[in-house]
């Protein structure tokens, strides 16, 4: 109890001092270890201390700090003294050198030895030598790095000098105070204390950290006595418990106690990363918690991505299959051994001492482990990861991929998994920024039940497409149009300058774009107000102008000439006003309800001008009792007369203002209020001003209220555009993480309301009506999340002074919220739920995104108690996230719906023919979104996922049961339509194309998605969904999204590839076989995540119908051509022990037999895994099903591989029996005898490779040429100079003299056309069926359109390789 009643009084004083957050007080009595109560309390374990390196603390900081890290980092693998031992460690980690190690060691034991003891050292000493020079390589380049990193200054606090000094990173402690200032890179992981700003608000940007460039808020900790005055270290008597690092990102856990026992909590806000940069801000002073290998950043590290791809799968089988064929041989000359010693009494062949047949045949058999190694493709791994480094290398350098209009092209993070980009089976994509520009222009809105259009900003959308249309070279979306970047410390004078530690920009270079956040598009700035709402805004301000006294004649007058009284009665009476204030709440909503930072060109975003109070003071003066409105307090601000002195408009004065009414920024003046009614078409103004017009100035301005009467002006008249006494020296710059919030607030200033400044837990903005700017004032912000789907802001309302809470979300979740509102609700309060959800369902057809604006009026005790458990949350170290999405919960509830927007997202260029090229090539597509089931069907019609002869299967659900039921009843009515009986069931063909499938899609819902994906219905989901050419899922959840890549990967064993462009896609794409990341305008998190990087939805095609079956293609063929040439030399060894008693010994000399496979056939096949196409690029991208007509099946599967190693099995015996028989009966020697074989088999190894290429280029000519001509020359040169290098054989003048007899070249010409013959037939037939296929287009000829971003960038294909 008595900790419930410290509890209560604590956050009873909270309250009092103004909602602070944070504060921990030891109680009178005990509340256990620590004086902590229980919800703040850090287990014991879990946590550390961190205490100032320079404070009273030292003797305590010395015990503690000896288990810190320092700062110095150090990503180098070895040292000099360890690089040796540590690199032979990792190297003999891997199988295939212990294998290695395994027969030279082997080999040493004199009763199995095959060869010279330093000649079986030499493949393995060749692998150890070359990995060791590359790993020797990249961390010589990591350690200049660290080197580099580590001796960067920053100024460190010394007591003794009682100053900041500087200091290298490397000698920065835990405890230390550190100063820094604009555009420098933050040392460590350091706590806010102090911030040059006066609210206590630091700006960083964590591009380094994530890649994201808008800026990011970071507050000082709260309500410490510390602020108001640059930090004294020395009287920092404070001690931090916080949480052990970890790499959470998102989460920073503690407390703060101060002297007096003050505790204060720790949030992720009050946290400076290391790695990112210091902006807006001239300086800040922090403490260090987290250094060096300790940081967030540095635990973030994990270097590139790996996966291990299906095709590598499959070799590891086939390797083992090798293994076992192996050991099957040497099994087979071990017996043959022990079998020939004991048939014959006086063999040719035996062994010196005299041992058993069964202990000889025992020695054999290791004999030949070691003779027939390289059957074992060892080496295969390694060429491997060469040739995907050349294919990496060729995808990254395609000109196709890159997009001029983002300066941006592909970026491949995952270094494996190439092959795997021509094997995908089912797509599943994203819709806002991946299908769409992810460009938001605001185009309608309800409000209170009534619509707006926009007819006229509409036309203007449709028009400026037109007009982009006609420039060459433009794409036909949106593009961003702003060309002012964002004022951050960058260009101002701070002396101190950022350099990257992973680049990701260059601020070098100027960008069309702001630096941060989404784009500014010129677009999304210049929205046309609708006359209607216009009209009404105009009522608003005259009735601010006229005071209460005004007559309603007064009234008509200001709001036109043609409006009759009883029109004006009508906007001025309690309906009307009820509607006013929810308009004026509304645009209120859309300003304050967002993240968006502020910034101008006479200040940068953090400056806070100093705006006057006094209207607000008069109105809380007034009385809290108002309503909810604000049309009262306007009449009362206007008959006050706070700002300026006020005037009340004369006839006259109302008669000129009639003569030009506001319509924004875009439109030309309309003369008169007859205009009004029927407006004339401002089409050819609208181009007109688009141009003439400032960048920038993207609002109606209110005039200067009290100093002249209410007036329309010129578009070229500053009062226009901008409104108070600086508003004209202004230029407002927006940022913001999400497009949305941009279009919303350009639209909010359009009518008005202007957001001018945010500061702190302030900020400034202009309403109609009201003279000069507002304060508001930010009590909270419960910021946006997946799970809840909305944001929301408690603020004290500028002209009412009440509390308010408005929520701005998805329309879904809004729309249930509001059902119920704590203002009475009548059958008009229905009726206006029911029209906005029906405009919704308008907005959704067509396509627009949507969003509801709701309100809710709180009580001052009602936010007082709800702000109890909030600080409960808030200050929860265990449990945070769960406490504060139920404190969330509580207060967003019982919501007032004011309207909702619709905002256009158009799609990106090339999108439809992207999907149908994809569809085309028996790639599933589903699109996994957030959106309306109407928004997502407009779309997949815009896109051609939907085709004009699909038919829609809707899945909406209510319950479990009518989920199973549906279901059911949507596969029978399938199956009945199908292609009969036949057809192939779930376990069965479990990827067919798109073409055998189509005219079903497949549309569900969130709610019936969460039934479709539990274990009782999956299997009728799947299959179901198998069965349809398309699958939409609409409202789901992030979760949702990787559950359903996560079934249909488990479920039907197909390969999956995963596309988007958000954080809420992460989850899908690490889950998916192949993820892609679109680095667009939602951060990039996304791409930190992929294994693939592109900037555009178009470049998906290229990527994969290309690059991806030509990746394929080559790698399969290489592998099999490596087993082919391993088994068919390894065999000519076989074959010889039939006729040398098994013996172990064979035909060559091992110099020969040990560089045959490392050295002469190499080569060869690293520049055709690069370098072969199996179709032209051209005839790939204009035929889609070339792409699915060659599965994995086909080209890289068991039965393959099975016909190869028959293949190699019959080459080798062609290659050797033909030159047995032709020799036979001779006195020709060994070595003789294996000239020719030999020779004959590089012959064929090499032809047989130019047989498989299916194109010779220069390069892949010289290399087979060299490759042959190095194998005669080195065999030419040790037959003349070697004598004693290969034991107990002399190879001396053997070569010389076989190949000056003719019957040599006789023997290789026969045994080579003998052995190929069959293969040369089988791969004619082969390729005359593949070039039928290709002939037929069964859909017409289809010629490549050229992108018109990039109408020159098409790559040369004799410049690019792949």
């Amino acid at each position: 109890m008595e900790r419930l009643q410290w509890l209560g009084q604590r956050c009873q004083q909270m309250v009092d001092q103004g909602g602070a957050r944070g504060w921990y007080s030891a109680p009178d009595g005990p509340l256990g270890a620590g004086g902590c109560p229980a919800t703040c309390r850090l287990e014991s374990g879990k946590r550390r201390t961190v205490i100032a390196r320079r404070g009273p603390y030292q003797a305590e900081y010395r015990a503690i700090s000896r288990e810190y890290q320092g700062n110095a980092i150090r990503t180098t693998k070895y040292s000099l003294l360890t690089f040796i031992p540590i690199n032979l460690f990792q190297q003999f980690r891997r199988v295939a050198n212990l294998y290695f190690l395994f027969l030279v060691l082997l080999n040493w034991v004199p009763a199995v030895e095959a060869f010279q003891k330093e000649i079986t050292m030499v493949p393995l000493l060749v692998v150890l030598i070359a990995i060791a020079f590359k790993d020797a390589l990249e961390d010589y380049r990591r350690y200049l790095f660290d080197k580099t990193v580590n001796h960067r200054l920053v100024r460190v606090y010394c007591s003794k000098q009682k100053a900041y000094i500087d200091q290298h990173w490397q000698d920065v402690r835990v405890g230390d105070f550190i100063r820094l200032s604009c555009n420098e890179i933050i040392p460590a992981d350091v706590l806010l204390l102090y911030s040059s700003d006066p609210r206590g608000i630091c700006y960083i940007e964590t591009a380094n950290l994530d890649g994201e460039t808008n800026l990011k808020q970071r507050r000082v900790v709260s309500d410490l006595p510390l602020q108001g005055s640059e930090l004294t270290p020395e009287s920092f008597y404070c001690r931090i418990e916080c949480e052990n690092p970890n790499n959470d990102l998102g989460r920073f856990r503690g407390y703060m106690e101060h002297s007096s026992k003050v505790r204060v909590g720790l949030h992720n806000d009050n946290l400076l990363l290391r790695s990112c940069t210091i902006r807006n801000t001239q300086t800040v002073v922090g403490l260090v918690v987290y250094a060096g290998h300790e940081t967030k950043a540095m635990k973030n590290n994990s270097g590139p991505r790996y996966k291990q791809s299906r095709l590598e799968k499959r070799l590891n089988r086939d390797v083992l299959w090798c293994v076992i064929l192996l050991f099957s041989m040497c099994l087979i000359a071990a017996i043959g051994h022990g079998l020939w010693l004991q048939r014959w009494t006086d063999p040719i062949y035996s062994i010196a001492e005299q041992v058993s047949p069964t202990l000889a045949g025992f020695y054999v058999f290791w004999t030949m482990i070691i003779v027939l190694q390289v059957l074992i493709p060892i080496s295969l791994y390694v060429s491997i990861e060469i040739v995907k480094l050349g294919q990496i290398y060729f995808i990254q350098n395609d000109l196709a991929l890159y997009s001029e209009q983002l300066d941006s092209g592909i970026q491949c993070r995952a270094l494996n998994i190439t092959e795997d980009l021509g094997q995908i089976q089912y797509l599943f994509s994203d819709k806002t920024g991946t299908l769409t520009e992810n460009k938001m222009v605001f185009q309608c809105c309800t409000i209170h039940g009534v619509q707006y259009p926009h007819t006229q900003n509409a036309r203007r959308l449709a028009l400026y497409e037109e007009d982009v249309s006609g420039v060459p070279g433009r794409s036909l979306t949106l593009r961003s149009g702003c060309s002012v970047r964002s004022l951050s410390c960058r260009s101002m004078s701070c002396g101190h300058s950022s350099t990257s530690l992973h680049s990701l920009t260059r601020e070098e270079e100027e960008e069309e774009e702001p630096q941060g956040g989404a784009p500014c598009s010129r677009m999304a700035k210049e929205v046309i107000p609708d006359p209607e709402l216009l009209k009404k805004m105009s009522c608003l301000q005259a009735t601010s102008l006229c005071g209460a006294e005004a007559s309603c004649l007064q009234a008509t007058s200001l709001c036109g000439a043609e409006a009759s009284c009883l029109q004006a009665t009508s906007l001025c009476g309690a309906e009307a006003s009820l509607e006013l204030n929810s308009i004026v709440d509304f645009f209120l909503a859309l300003a304050v309800c967002n993240s968006v930072v502020v910034s101008s060109s006479g200040r940068p975003c953090h400056t806070h001008a100093d705006l006057p109070h006094n209207l607000t003071s008069r109105l809380l003066a007034q009385g809290e009792a108002g309503s909810r409105g604000v049309s009262g307090a306007l009449g009362a601000a206007g008959v006050q007369g706070e700002v300026g002195s006020s005037t009340t408009a004369t006839p006259s004065q109302a008669g000129a203002s009639r003569e030009s009414t506001q319509l924004g920024p875009g439109t030309d003046l309309v003369r008169s209020n007859v205009a009004l009614e029927n407006p004339r078409d401002p089409t050819a103004d609208v181009l007109t001003d688009m141009g003439n017009r400032e960048e920038g100035v993207g609002a109606v301005g209110a005039p200067n209220v009290g100093t002249e009467p209410l007036r329309v002006s010129s578009l070229e008249d500053p009062a226009f555009c901008h409104s108070g006494p600086t508003a004209a020296n202004e230029q407002l710059i927006y940022e913001a993480e999400s497009p949305d919030e941009l279009a919303l607030v350009h639209a909010a200033r359009a009518y008005n309301c202007t957001l001018r400044s945010r500061s702190g837990d302030e900020l400034a903005v202009e309403l109609p009506g009201a003279a000069g700017r507002l304060h508001v004032r930010l009590l909270h912000v419960l910021p946006f999340d997946c799970t809840r789907r909305r944001m929301s802001v408690v603020v004290r309302h500028p002209l009412t002074g009440r509390l308010v809470l408005y929520t701005k979300g998805a329309d879904s979740v809004i729309m249930e919220l509001s059902e119920h509102p704590d203002v009475p609700a009548g059958e008009g309060y229905v009726k206006i739920r029911e029209q906005t959800q029906n405009h919704l369902d308008v907005y959704a057809r067509d396509g627009l995104r949507t969003l509801c604006i709701a309100q809710r009026v709180l009580e001052e005790d009602d936010y007082r108690a709800w702000q109890k458990g909030q600080l409960l949350a808030e200050t929860s170290i265990e449990n945070r996230e769960e406490l504060l999405l139920e404190s969330a919960q509580r207060l967003e509830t019982n919501l007032t719906l004011l309207g909702a927007t619709g905002i256009v997202d158009r799609l990106q260029e090339e999108v439809p023919e992207t999907i149908e090229a994809l569809q085309r090539a028996g790639i599933k597509v589903w699109v996994l979104t957030g959106d309306k089931q109407e928004t997502a069907v407009n779309i997949a019609c815009a896109c051609k996922l939907l085709g004009p002869d699909d038919q829609i299967l809707n899945a909406n659900c209510g319950s479990k049961d009518a989920c199973d039921a549906l279901l059911q009843d949507l596969l029978s009515e399938v199956r009945g339509t199908g292609e009969g009986p036949g057809r192939p069931t779930l376990g069965e063909d479990k990827a067919l194309p798109a073409a055998a499938v189509g005219g079903f899609v497949l549309v569900i819902d969130g709610r019936t998605l969460e039934w479709a994906l539990q274990d009782e219905l999956k299997g009728g989901f799947l299959e179901l969904s198998r069965q349809c050419k398309a699958v939409l899922c609409c409202r789901s959840t992030p979760l949702q999204k990787s559950q359903v890549v996560q079934l249909v990967r488990s479920q039907l064993s197909v390969m999956t590839l995963a596309i988007g462009d958000g954080a809420n896609d992460v989850s899908m794409i690490q889950v998916a076989d192949v993820g892609i990341g679109i680095s667009g305008q939602e951060g990039m998190q996304a791409v930190m995540s992929s294994d693939f990087a592109i900037s555009r939805f178009k470049h998906l095609r290229k990527l994969l119908l290309v690059h991806g079956h030509w990746c394929y293609s080559r790698l399969a063929n290489m592998i099999l051509y490596f087993f082919y040439k391993n088994v068919m030399y390894v065999n000519l060894l076989f074959w010889y022990q039939f006729i040398s008693g098994f013996s172990g010994s064979v035909m060559t000399n091992s110099w020969i037999l040990i560089l045959f496979n490392l050295l002469f056939t190499s080569v060869p096949p690293l520049v055709y895994g690069v370098l072969d196409r199996h179709t032209p690029a051209d005839t790939l991208m204009e035929r889609p099903e070339l792409y699915s007509s060659r599965p994995s099946s086909k080209v890289y599967g068991s039965s393959t591989f099975w016909l190869t190693i028959m293949d190699a099995f019959y080459q080798s015996l062609v290659c050797f029996f033909i030159p047995y028989m032709a020799y036979a009966g001779s006195d020709v020697g060994v070595l003789a005898f294996g000239s020719p074989v030999n020779a004959s088999a590089l012959l064929i190894i090499l032809l047989h490779q130019i047989i498989e290429s299916h194109t010779l280029m220069w390069m892949h000519i010289a290399v087979l040429v060299g490759s042959g001509v190095l194998y005669f020359v080195f065999t030419l040169l040790f037959s003349v100079w070697c004598v004693t290098c290969s034991p107990p054989t002399n190879p001396l003048g053997v070569e010389t003299l076989t190949i000056s007899q003719p019957l040599f070249y006789l023997v290789c010409a026969l045994t080579t056309v003998t052995a190929l013959l069959p293969r040369v037939l089988i791969r004619a037939l082969l390729r005359s069926r593949s070039s039928s296929l290709v002939g037929r287009n069964p859909t017409g000829p289809r010629k490549l359109r050229v992108s018109a971003e990039n109408p020159g960038l098409e790559p040369d294909d004799h410049l690019v390789g792949s």
